[in-house]
């Protein structure tokens, strides 16, 4: 049986109130997990309309009445946590390839309010493009679109919300929205409209949501469930979404005193720069060491006593001191204590794998910068974080290209490398022997935004560590602790 109208009746049919930009796991597990408890709480009446960039019809969501479980897992205040919560936030998901009519249609609805967006990364870019009658290919290009639309369609503005991980979000879509009305002359009129009725708040977005577990533990949540669900997301306990933004915006956000962790605060650097540099960049340093040493999941990791140690030293030893000035010290052990709580989590299998998507830039904007932090501090090479970023570039190491797609190699099997520089260091590897190769990918300041041979002996660190993991094999290294460094 499959989850339905039939098996759950919505509470009730809300107006369209919110445009969403993207169908993913965390929107649909935070953001949606929000809108969905205020509704029931009484504190909100609206729905979302969702718009996914993908071709093709939304089927999983149509068939279930665009309703979906998301399984709650984790410890709060010292409970176990287990709680199945039908979401009904969605009211419908469109496709802006397909139904762009559908989708500037929505503009004209008096009633909407809200924009949020989860693009990824490299979803929040500027591309020069022409706005006509299809969708633009980028998600600014579209949203200026959207824009235009409703401006003359004569309603008011809305607050415009993404939670992509890059800093100052809020004022990077802006003025990408800015750049594409100039380029598109659509007129001093429309400008003034954008930035005098619009309001772009910078927000943050902090909960681990694996998405769809897999095997048996789907077919047992199945099994309590009494229905199956194709879009059953899981989630951790912890949730938060830190909004910049001033009383005014809390006035406009019907939804905002739902829950404790939907946060509203004039400045948000601190929960930013805690999350980005103590959650994920941890996850991008460790991702390929424990993938490549056997580990599949997170949870699983840190019931190794070596490799809990090595978390522990990189995140407190070495990332919590790289922070910007203005973090307390005391704060950020805190915070990282916290997260390792959050990463050994039974109830939650997060995938290494899956967190190695587009590796290289995660790599680029939630790491790198702390490597030039601890320069400042220390003026020594940081080795753990080192020996995190040598077991990236071995996991980059393609053995097998097919159809445009590059696969690396552990243990015998193939995994993918869901990358777009995948091509890229395919190319470096096969030219190259090691150390040209490290030279040749630390010095590209493309990728990196400077030239990372410029910090004394981090080549060499980088050189040692990845000839080590290639003859010793990357578990050993990581094992190793001080030997290597």
């Amino acid at each position: 049986m499959q989850l339905s109208a039939q098996i759950h009746k919505r509470s009730k049919q809300y107006p369209e109130r919110i445009l969403q930009f993207g169908t993913g796991v965390l929107l649909r597990g935070l953001c949606d997990y929000f809108v969905d408890k205020a509704n029931k709480n009484g504190d909100y009446a609206g729905s979302i309309l969702v718009v996914k960039s993908t071709s093709g019809a939304s089927t999983d969501f149509a068939e279930q009445d665009n309703l979906y479980t998301l399984c709650v897992r984790g410890t709060e205040g010292g409970k176990h946590i287990k709680e199945n919560i039908v979401c009904e936030a969605i009211s419908r998901v469109i496709s802006a390839r397909d139904q762009w009519d559908e989708v500037l249609k929505s503009a004209h609805n008096p009633d909407m309010e809200v924009v949020i967006s989860n693009t990824t990364e490299i979803g929040l870019i500027y591309k020069e493009e022409t706005l006509g009658e299809n969708a633009p290919e980028s998600f600014p290009a579209k949203l200026t679109a959207w824009l235009l639309e409703r401006y003359n369609a004569g309603q008011n503005g809305v607050l415009i919300i993404p939670t992509e991980l890059i800093s100052d979000n809020g004022k990077l879509l802006k003025s990408f929205v800015l750049k594409h009305a100039e380029n598109n002359k659509l007129g001093p009129d429309f400008v003034n409209w954008l930035n005098e009725e619009n309001t772009f708040c910078s927000s943050l977005v902090d909960r681990i949501v694996p998405g769809k577990p897999s095997g048996d533990e789907l077919n047992d949540i199945f099994q309590e469930l009494g229905y199956e669900d194709k879009l059953l997301t899981k989630c951790e306990v912890y949730r938060l979404w830190a909004i910049e933004g001033d009383d005014s915006v809390e006035g406009r956000l019907g939804f905002a005193d739902c829950d404790k962790g939907l946060v509203i605060d004039k400045d948000i650097t601190k929960y930013k720069e805690l999350k980005l540099r103590l959650l994920n960049a941890p996850h991008t340093l460790m991702c390929a060491l424990c993938y490549l040493s056997g580990f599949d999941l997170v949870k699983d990791t840190l019931n190794d006593d070596l490799m809990e140690k090595y978390f522990t030293i990189l995140m407190l030893t070495e990332l919590a001191p790289a922070l910007p000035a203005g973090i307390d010290v005391k704060v950020a052990q805190r915070y990282g204590r916290a997260v390792m709580d959050r990463f050994r989590n039974p109830f939650i299998s997060h995938q290494w794998h899956s967190i190695s998507f587009q590796y290289t830039m995660k790599m680029r904007m939630r790491a790198i910068p702390l490597l030039k932090g601890y320069y400042e501090v220390f003026d020594t090479v940081p080795h753990y974080f080192a020996r995190g970023f040598a077991a990236y570039l071995l996991f980059m190491k393609a053995v097998k290209e097919e159809n445009g797609k590059y696969y690396g190699e552990r243990n015998g099997e193939l995994y993918i490398l869901n990358d777009e520089k995948a091509a890229y260091f395919h190319k470096i590897w096969s030219e190259n022997n090691t150390e040209n190769f490290v030279k040749t990918a630390l010095s590209n300041s493309e990728l990196w935004g400077e030239d990372l041979t410029k910090y004394p002996d981090f080549e060499l660190s980088i050189n040692t560590h990845l000839s080590n993991m290639m003859s010793l094999g990357v578990k050993e290294v990581a094992n190793a602790l001080n030997v290597f460094a």
